[in-house]
């Protein structure tokens, strides 16, 4: 089928059309199979509109390199480099994504082409293609690889259901069957993916570090970390015992990062920390540790680790502790005065319902309110006193009377008219001849009990909720309060600053004084950005502040270069500008030592700030040997990129 041609309507699926919303759910499945298939057959198209003899060929200066090129997958071979970059723009994905799908693309329609024309009929849905894609399209012979393909789908036509996960296994039965080998194949692609990524974790401030390595190095590497945290004593160590996995992890930094009696050359790792002036003085203000966003509390744990900021154990960030209420006047219920608690149950609940109601409209508080240690001492009198209440057939209810006489009255009562213990014990009735409608005034009255003991209950639950509710919002206030709390309600810089202890702000100047980092790569350095754009507006420091002031000039970015290499001082603005490559979608760092672009070819075009973007090595490469791309940069650092299909794409530089 040519590309933008019609599809024919999907088949019916083998076990029939569903009614309702779950037919509508078969009927989309379908749907999404059958354009997963006309995307596929539209990237095919689009590749060969890219051919690789475009590119500059092997031997040619600035080519792509044989490592490069052996690790591409066999069916891009005859594809330009840059067609990737281009899809990715189209597609707002990574590069590499885009290299997988044209290379999935071309695999589905010049090696699969049975499981494609399937994939447009319904036959087979997204979930299939893995298994198929993975084990039967990299099999070397085409008539085996047909062969094979046909019996499959013959064989999922046969069946009424068939998940990925029973196709994957009938293909690894028939490929053991046909003796079909390709695990060398795969071992020799694999080999030439190996390496070491770091990827972010779920939780801020945290990173995995992914290696991909060969069985024996993994499981060599693995034992040895794991030798080298059995053999550490945690016995004279403060805190709690860490674990055996955090063992590893320690003893692999160890190795890493302090080789100690090595042959290796000593190195020195470089990393770049973004700390606010509010999260080192406190405040909640995320940082950055090599362009990964972290929480505050890590960068000023960096901080002090490095010996930037004193680790003197202050308490000032905490929120001040409010000053202790003094209770008003006590607000006491006698649990033991029966006839008090049954005339002033009335009033109790409508009390009580005004007192809620204020509380809810945020009113509580006032001079008749009483306080909560003594609601709480009253609500737990109360329901002991509910706790005795007598049962329908209690002999403390008067007979005469009715359950809804008052204690203390008809011919139960004491000779001086005092109210019978209610001691909760059960009697029963001894009078064979009570009247009906006395049994069912105890039924109506033992109802009317539950329901108010249900009532009460319902609200001492919202008093509780309510509670925590006013406690929280105490607590809140308290934090914004505080210091800490303060300086993160600060809107920029110089507002945190204000806020801060004295103790952090002469630490901060401390360590913007300083004239080297000891062991760092870097001294400390002073970013001055944009307050609404976040964007870098200068890189400096303590001594150029006072130069600048002294001398009554303002700052702005380095001077122009004369030279092709940017000095040190531009150098470092402009990879402190971009951070990342600045391809759209591009995640990879600018490299140390290069790939910073003059947008206008020098000499032509200024070795300046307006004229400088970071590219990672591959973008850079696309920028100046794709055919057909054009790229425009403004002189507040924005990137205009369009494509040869006509697509636009803007970046700008990460905000701080």
């Amino acid at each position: 089928m040519e590309c933008g041609a019609v599809a024919p309507a999907p088949t019916a699926p083998t076990v029939g059309w569903a009614s309702g919303p779950l037919g509508a759910a078969q009927a989309a499945d379908r749907e999404i199979a059958r354009q997963t298939a006309l995307r596929a057959r539209a990237l095919a198209a689009f590749a060969a509109t890219r051919p690789a003899s475009a590119d500059r060929q092997p031997g040619h200066p600035g080519a792509m390199s044989s490592e490069r090129r052996a690790s591409r997958p066999e069916v891009l071979a005859d594809v330009s480099e840059w067609a990737a970059q281009e899809l990715a723009i189209a597609l707002s994905i990574t590069t590499p994504a885009a290299e997988m799908q044209v290379s999935r693309a071309l695999t589905l329609v010049h090696r699969l082409p049975g499981v494609l024309s399937a994939l447009e009929a319904g036959s087979l849905h997204v979930g299939h293609l893995w298994p198929l894609l993975e084990k039967v399209a990299p099999i070397g012979a085409a008539a085996v690889r047909a062969r094979l393909e046909r019996d499959l789908l013959a064989w999922i036509a046969g069946r009424s259901v068939t998940t990925p996960a029973q196709l994957g296994s009938k293909i690894r039965r028939e490929l053991l069957a046909r003796n079909v080998r390709t695990a060398a194949q795969e071992l020799k692609e694999a080999l030439a993916r190996r390496g070491v990524r770091c990827v972010p974790a779920s939780v801020d401030g945290m990173a995995m570090l992914q290696a991909l390595l060969t069985v024996p190095e993994a499981e060599a590497l693995l034992d040895a970390l794991g030798r080298y945290a059995d053999a550490l004593d945690d016995t004279d160590t403060e805190g709690p015992p860490r674990t055996r996995q955090q063992k590893m992890a320690d003893c692999m930094l160890d190795l890493v990062l302090r080789p100690g009696e090595t042959q290796l050359p000593t190195v020195q790792a470089q990393l770049t920390v973004v700390a606010p002036v509010a999260a080192l003085v406190g405040g909640d203000q995320p940082g950055e540790v090599n362009d990964h966003p972290v929480p505050a509390e890590m960068v000023r744990a960096l901080a002090k680790g490095l010996g930037l900021l004193p680790d003197d154990g202050s308490g000032d960030d905490s929120p001040s502790t409010p000053a202790t209420a003094v209770p008003p006047a006590e607000f006491t219920v006698d649990p033991d005065d029966e006839v008090t608690g049954l005339v002033l149950a009335a009033a109790d609940e409508r009390w009580w319902a005004e007192v809620e109601a204020r509380a809810l409209r945020g009113e509580w508080g006032g001079e008749d309110d009483p306080p909560l240690d003594q609601l709480e001492r009253y609500w737990a009198a109360e329901a002991e006193w509910m706790a005795d209440w007598p049962d329908a057939d209690d002999e403390s209810f008067p007979r005469e009377l009715g359950p809804d006489a008052a204690p203390g009255t008809g011919p139960d009562a004491a000779p001086d008219g005092a109210a019978q213990p209610m001691d909760g014990r059960a009697a029963t009735a001894t009078e064979p001849d009570t009247p009906w409608w006395a049994l069912a005034d105890r039924s109506v009255a033992e109802a009317g009990r539950s329901l108010l003991e249900l009532d009460r209950r319902l609200a001492a639950a919202r008093r509780a909720v309510e509670r925590a509710r006013l406690a929280d919002l105490d607590d809140r206030d308290d934090w914004e309060q505080s210091p800490a709390g303060r300086v993160s309600a600060a809107t920029d810089a110089i507002s945190a600053l204000a806020h801060a202890s004295v103790g952090k702000r002469a630490a901060l100047a401390e360590l913007l004084d300083r004239t080297a980092g000891g062991g760092l790569a870097d001294r400390p350095r002073i970013a001055v950005t944009d307050a609404l754009t976040g964007a870098l507006l200068v890189l400096t420091d303590a001594r150029e502040l006072r130069a600048a002031a002294v001398a009554g000039r303002g700052l702005g970015p380095p001077d122009a270069s004369s030279t092709y290499r940017p000095g040190l001082k531009l150098d470092r603005f402009v990879r402190a500008r971009d951070r990342r490559c600045r391809f759209p979608g591009c995640r990879r760092r600018v490299p140390l030592g290069g790939e910073l672009d003059h947008r206008e070819s020098w000499p032509d075009g200024a070795t300046s700030a307006e004229n400088l973007v970071g590219f990672c090595t591959g973008h850079h490469r696309g920028k100046h040997q794709a055919p057909g791309w054009c790229y425009e940069l403004t002189a507040e650092g924005t990137l205009i990129i369009t494509t040869p299909s006509g697509l636009t794409a803007t970046t700008d530089p990460p905000p701080f």
